[in-house]
C-alpha cells in the first residue's frame, strides 16, 4: 500500500471525510493526551479531566488546563492541518471530525470542522448559561463567571461526560454519507468517537489509516500508511494536485 493508493481512493471518492486525533498535532509541539511530561507526570490526565476532579480541586484542574492552553495557544498548524484544509478548498474533503481540542484545524483554514470533544478556546459556567471565547489563558484561576459568580470550566468533554449532542449528530451525518475516511493520528480507543471509521467501513466505505503505530482501527483499514501525518499528507496533497492538473 502506498501514497498512490491513497490518492486514487481520494480522487475516486464521492464523499470524503477525515477523522483526526492527537497524533496529527504532535508535529505542532502539542503533547499527546497520554504523553504529558514534566510537572504533570505525577498526575494521570484521566484523573484530572473529570467532573469529580473539578469539584474536588478546581484550582488543580485549572492549573493543568492553563498549562495546556499555554502550549496550544502558541502552537501553529502543521503540514497535515494545512493539507486537509487544502483538500477541502479543492472540493474533495467534505468535513473534518476531530477529537482534538486545540483549534488547529480552524486555524489552518478548514471550514467544516466537528469538534467532538470541545475546544480549549472556550469556557462555560457551571451555574448558568454563560459561555465565552478565550484569546489567552485565564490570568486568575480558577476563573469565575461574570454573570453569576460560579466557576468557569473549560468547554471540553471530560471523562464520564457525554459528547455534545449537536456535534455528535453532525459527525454521524457525515460518517453515514462518507464513502472514504482518512483516519489520521488517533489511538482509536476513545469511544464513542472511535466508532466513526467503523461506521464508514460498515457502509462499505474505504478506511485509510495514517499513523506511526498500529491501532484498533488498523484491522479494518483498507490502506495503511505508517508515516507521520505531516509527511504523509504533504505527499498526498502534492500528488493529488498533480493528478488534477495543477502545476507548481
Amino acid at each position: 500500500m502506498s501514497i498512490g493508493d491513497v490518492v486514487e481512493a481520494i480522487l475516486s471518492s464521492k464523499y470524503l471525510i477525515a477523522f483526526t486525533g492527537a497524533g496529527i498535532s504532535a508535529e505542532s509541539g502539542i503533547p499527546t493526551f497520554r504523553g504529558e511530561n514534566g510537572l504533570w507526570r505525577k498526575y494521570k490526565p484521566e484523573e484530572l479531566a473529570t467532573p469529580e476532579a473539578f469539584r474536588r480541586n478546581p484550582r488543580l484542574v485549572w492549573e493543568w488546563y492553563k498549562w495546556r492552553m499555554e502550549i496550544v495557544f502558541k502552537a501553529k498548524p502543521n503540514r497535515a492541518h494545512y493539507a486537509l484544509a487544502e483538500l477541502e478548498s479543492l472540493g474533495l474533503l467534505k468535513c473534518v471530525i476531530t477529537q482534538n481540542v486545540d483549534g488547529l484545524h480552524w486555524r489552518a483554514g478548514s471550514r467544516c470542522v466537528v469538534e467532538l470533544h470541545g475546544s480549549l478556546y472556550r469556557v462555560r459556567c457551571i451555574g448558568c448559561s454563560y459561555k465565552s471565547e478565550l484569546r489567552e489563558p485565564p490570568k486568575a484561576i480558577p476563573p469565575k463567571c461574570p454573570v453569576c459568580g460560579n466557576l468557569l470550566r473549560p468547554s471540553v468533554v471530560w471523562f464520564g461526560e457525554p459528547l455534545p449532542s449537536s456535534e455528535w449528530t453532525r459527525a454521524l451525518n457525515h460518517a453515514y454519507k462518507a464513502d472514504t475516511v482518512l483516519v489520521i493520528g488517533t489511538s482509536g480507543v476513545v469511544y464513542p468517537a472511535a466508532y466513526i471509521p467503523f461506521i464508514v467501513k460498515e457502509n462499505k466505505g474505504v478506511v485509510i489509516e495514517i499513523n506511526i503505530s498500529d491501532t484498533p482501527i488498523t484491522s479494518i483499514a483498507d490502506i495503511v500508511i505508517r508515516e507521520r501525518a505531516g509527511k504523509a499528507m504533504e505527499e498526498i496533497i502534492r500528488a493529488i494536485k498533480e493528478g488534477m492538473g495543477f502545476t507548481s
